[in-house]
């Protein structure tokens, strides 16, 4: 069964760095696109970033130039540095993967992790 892991969240000051990482479990092929996604107490999950598979890399306007999102395809892994972090990044964070194709040949589609709390103290 596949499954999507996020970790690397924790407690951290303004302009101070974080780099969470959320690797995919399970017999994988292949995993499309895959990227983060946050939300914040009593507000709807938003789009953070986003990396396809052929490196090509997507942000929202409100990380673009503080955060960096990687992939190890190897490993069936994504990160997301985050750096000069404020507290409106305050959020629980989750990854995405929106297609998995198995070892067996099986696709499925749209994967999430658990999530990871991330807090920016002012």
């Amino acid at each position: 069964q596949v499954q999507l892991v996020d970790s690397g969240g924790g407690l951290v000051q303004a302009g101070g760095s974080l780099r969470l990482s959320c690797a995919a479990s399970g017999s994988i092929f292949s995993i499309n696109t895959m990227a983060w996604y946050r939300q914040a107490p009593e507000k709807q999950r938003d789009f953070v970033a986003r990396i396809w598979s052929s490196g090509s890399t997507h942000y929202a306007d409100s990380v673009k130039g503080r955060f960096t999102i990687s992939r190890d395809n190897a490993k069936n892994t994504v990160y997301l540095q985050m750096n000069d972090l404020k507290p409106e990044d305050t959020a629980v964070y989750y990854c995405n993967a929106d297609k998995i194709v198995t070892a067996s040949g099986t696709a499925g589609y749209d994967y999430w992790g658990q999530g990871t709390q991330v807090t920016v103290s002012s």
